[in-house]
């Protein structure tokens, strides 16, 4: 991967999270912290591209419409549901 490639992964706040992850893991295993560092280092180099292929913006983006749909239709469900239990009293 290119350097500008990178930088711009490292926007994303689920790369962030996905970094964390492997700093709390590593350093769990080896009994302290690895630093912050050493961990974007190695998560970069081991795991950047297969999450790059399975965290494109296109899947982003469907994941965020579905749940976006999702919790509106619930809430209808809800102001529905509130309408028929007004219309029983």
């Amino acid at each position: 991967m290119k350097i500008h490639e990178l930088r711009e992964m490292l926007k994303d706040k689920r790369v962030i999270e996905e970094i964390n992850k492997h700093l709390w893991i590593e350093s769990q295993k080896v009994g302290y912290s690895i630093g912050i560092s050493r961990a974007t280092e190695e998560w970069l180099r081991l795991y950047a591209s297969g999450w790059l292929k399975h965290n494109t913006l296109k899947n982003a983006t469907k994941k965020n419409e579905i749940g976006f749909k999702g919790k509106k239709i619930a809430n209808k469900k809800k102001e529905v549901n509130k309408k028929e239990v007004r219309g029983k009293k």
